[in-house]
């Protein structure tokens, strides 16, 4: 069951970016050529919060799940000394966490406003922040916390 929820929370991640990346684009168009908020840009700033949850769902399961976390919290005093450890055990599931509230409350804020403006607006800045949050948080080839291969 960790093989597949690791493929799972691996893969399922590109899909969270690319629609993460297609609102951003909806809303930076949206709002720099004051077009209309329509039924497309509602349902991308839906789904895009709701794809969003589905990875943090498997997220936690494989937090629950993981070896590498039960040893972090059995080891806490040695274990914290170690990036790898550390990454997985705190660091990678708070900043996603954080994302995912950052998605969340931009989706609710850019649904309730009345001008679309104020809307595509909305969706770009929490959205874009939740983006960078996701960037540092996610373990890249190239990242200097820990790293993992771009598919599992």
């Amino acid at each position: 069951m960790y093989q597949t929820l690791t493929y799972l929370h691996s893969t399922f991640r590109w899909i969270v970016l690319l629609s993460l990346v297609y609102a951003l684009w909806r809303a930076f168009r949206g709002y720099f050529y004051h077009q209309t908020f329509s039924k497309t840009d509602d349902s991308v700033r839906h789904w895009t919060a709701t794809i969003a949850h589905i990875q943090l769902i498997f997220g936690i399961i494989l937090y629950v799940k993981s070896p590498i976390v039960k040893y972090f919290w059995k080891n806490f005093s040695e274990a914290k000394e170690s990036l790898d450890l550390l990454f997985f055990g705190l660091i990678h599931i708070s900043l996603m966490f954080t994302a995912i509230v950052l998605i969340t409350i931009g989706s609710a804020l850019a649904k309730r406003k009345n001008i679309d403006k104020e809307k595509f607006k909305t969706m770009l800045i929490w959205f874009a922040i939740a983006l960078a949050v996701i960037f540092i948080a996610i373990p890249w080839p190239f990242s200097p916390f820990v790293n993992r291969p771009y598919f599992r």
